[in-house]
């Protein structure tokens, strides 16, 4: 594997991905698809990529067919050095020139923002499926490993999907996601887990919003959150103000941004099933099927299952800068953007923040600390899937809510349920959380539906836990996971 770039931070495995496409060895043409949601780095890669490896690299821009075939044609006369013009008169004569570049030699030739491309030129993939046609002489006769990138999710993921033209056709299919929570505070440079959490809750593991979008502000402590709230996100002069906005704009299946932006308030105010979302949205359930497909292609929206209703689907929404604009920014959008008192606005809103925003979030992080780093321990095995869910009682006439429901396999590969938990972000835990997880197991238990014996209660907080309950989980009653438990390595 090629040396990674010492200013790359983390992507292991996405460079092992990247080099290992382009080092083969396979004596013709190769694709491969690199997509992610923007600002995750993947130019940064895939620059980094032909650097090392000398390889021909080109940014497409929203243009016309015509202007885009110039603009490569300049790019293509750059690498090759050539003193003669270059002009292609069409798709078909630009891909067969691109494969030409690597006849004597095995390199990455990227094309970077695809979808721009096939925006004004739609026949684009059926033109790169003909090239790369098995028997084709001049995919036989190259060495290029064409990487497409782009950053629409929802295209990039219909690229090579059911009877698109490169389906079948691609050796790579690398997704570059966002930094998970752990990483996201080491890139950050903060160790204060409190203080990690809360920032988290807001850029999430987006790269470029430390480096581009604040300037490599990071709040100094706790006590300079807010005011690194008020000078980044929440400043009208800072790129960050507009971005989540623009997310949502830069999706090209998004016809209606008023429905979009309505379906993503719902589910930032608590609305997570798909009947909640249309009830809150003033419309028919049939008539955000479609917005809500949409969204989840885009990486906007995620849908899980409930853990113990499996006809059941839950929607959360999976860009944290999203769920802070949806919940702080919009409903006051013209307050923030003139600046009236942002202080004051940020002081009546922070219980709104608490609620809609780090509430939700820092259950996400529990769940991902749940399967990713939990040790085999805490929960009395290998946890094969965590989901959240709701368990009905009908002695009480209520629904609980389970924030995180583990589940694990036997011996003979049976879903066992290894624990069930309960997440709070500012609240002391005491007793009176454990005796409702105990009761939600005796639920779960009725009629023979799981069996419990070895299920665990896990009580999760960020402001601590009760002597009382402290005494249980010593005990052995109870499980405890405080912030320090979800940032130690």
């Amino acid at each position: 594997m090629l040396e990674k770039p010492q200013d790359m931070f983390d992507r292991d495995r996405e460079w092992r991905a990247l080099t290992g496409f382009a080092s083969t060895g396979q004596r013709n043409a190769t694709l491969g698809v690199v997509s992610g949601r923007r600002r995750q780095g993947k130019t940064f890669l895939l620059e980094a990529l032909c650097e090392a490896t000398g390889g021909f690299y080109f940014a497409a821009e929203q243009a016309t067919a015509a202007e885009s075939l110039r603009s490569l044609s300049e790019a293509v006369m750059r690498f090759t050095g050539t003193p003669l013009p270059i002009s292609f008169a069409d798709w078909r004569q630009a891909i067969d020139a691109l494969l030409a570049l690597a006849d004597d030699r095995e390199i990455p030739v990227v094309i970077d923002e695809f979808p721009y491309l096939v925006r004004s030129s739609p026949s684009l993939p059926s033109v790169v499926q003909a090239a790369l046609s098995p028997r084709r002489p001049e995919r036989l006769e190259s060495r290029a490993r064409l990487l497409l990138c782009g950053s629409a999710m929802s295209f990039m993921g219909s690229l090579l999907s059911g009877s698109a033209p490169l389906r079948g056709r691609a050796g790579l299919e690398l997704i570059v996601h966002t930094l998970d929570y752990r990483l996201a505070a080491e890139f950050w440079g903060i160790g204060d887990p409190e203080l990690a959490v809360k920032v988290n809750a807001i850029v999430g593991g987006t790269p470029a919003y430390r480096r581009e979008f604040v300037a490599d502000d990071v709040p100094a402590a706790r006590e300079d959150f807010d005011a690194w709230v008020l000078r980044t996100v929440l400043n009208p002069a800072s790129p960050m103000f507009r971005e989540a906005r623009y997310l949502l704009s830069e999706e090209p299946g998004v016809r209606d941004p008023g429905l979009y932006h309505s379906v993503l308030a719902a589910v930032a105010f608590g609305k997570h099933t798909s009947g909640g979302i249309a009830t809150y949205v003033g419309r028919k359930s049939g008539d955000i099927t479609h917005p809500l497909s949409v969204l989840e292609d885009s990486g906007l929206l995620r849908r899980e299952t409930d853990a113990f209703r499996a006809n059941r689907s839950l929607y959360r929404i999976a860009e944290p800068l999203i769920a802070f604009y949806q919940a702080i920014m919009r409903p006051d959008w013209r307050e923030w953007e003139h600046g009236r008192d942002p202080e004051g606005l940020w002081r009546e809103l922070r219980h709104r923040f608490d609620g809609n925003v780090i509430g939700p979030h820092f259950e996400d992080i529990c769940r991902a600390w749940s399967i990713d780093y939990a040790p085999r321990e805490v929960f009395g095995g290998r946890v094969a899937r965590v989901a959240s869910g709701t368990v009905n009682d009908p002695r009480g006439r209520t629904t609980h809510e389970v924030d995180l429901a583990v589940f694990g396999t036997d011996g003979d590969g049976r879903e066992t349920l290894l624990a069930i938990g309960e997440v709070k972000w500012n609240d002391v835990m005491g007793v009176g959380h454990l005796d409702r997880l105990r009761r939600i197991r005796e639920l779960l238990s009725q009629g023979g539906r799981f069996d419990t014996s070895r299920t665990r209660l896990a009580c999760f907080s960020g402001a601590g836990f009760m002597p009382t309950l402290q005494e249980a989980a010593e005990a052995g009653e109870a499980v405890l996971v405080g912030l320090d438990d979800l940032y130690r390595a």
